[in-house]
């Protein structure tokens, strides 16, 4: 009687066992790939930016919501790369392959320089920072509907969320 129930216990454990390792992983599809490619440039550009407002705002709340942009979209492209690679794509798309998407926005380095040289910096880091924001926000829009992998689907629910938040923040800023 021992020895059957001994049998009947470990024959439950095999099955617990088989059964966690047939675990699928959650679904990714050609949206998930082509929005996390693009916002990893995206936030490249956006810690770029915010680098510049850090070190040369004039005012004590634009320099630390450039710090505090850095800093979070900076842990945002390691989170963005781990995704990649976990699902095996390459970590940036060919040139040219999501133009039938419009493309990806961006802040080119021109724009950075004339920023790093204007009279008026504070309100022309703001405005160029409400722009990159908004792209940010649109972009998401895409994912939210279009993907199909939910973790980067609630990401991207927040970054509509956070975006629109700063952007909110930075026009108040601007109205000062």
């Amino acid at each position: 009687m021992r020895a059957r129930h001994v049998v009947v216990v470990v024959g439950l454990l095999l099955a617990t066992a088989c059964g966690q390792g047939a675990k699928q992983e959650p679904p990714v599809n050609a949206e998930d790939v082509m929005f996390v490619q693009m916002m990893v440039q995206h936030h490249r550009q956006g810690i770029e930016i915010a680098k510049v407002g850090t070190s040369q705002a004039a005012d004590s709340e634009v320099k630390t919501l450039s710090a505090a942009i850095e800093s979070t979209q900076q842990d945002e492209v390691e989170m963005m790369l781990r995704w990649l690679h976990s699902w095996d794509q390459p970590l940036t798309a060919p040139t040219g392959a999501h133009d039938h998407h419009g493309g990806l926005p961006e802040t080119d380095a021109k724009r950075v320089q004339e920023l790093k040289r204007s009279k008026n910096f504070d309100y022309d880091l703001l405005n160029l920072l409400i722009a990159h924001q908004d792209d940010a926000v649109q972009m998401a829009a895409a994912e939210v509907s279009g993907g199909a992998n939910p973790a980067v689907q609630q990401w991207a629910a927040q970054v509509q969320t956070s975006r629109r938040a700063q952007i909110d923040m930075m026009m108040d800023l601007i109205k000062r």
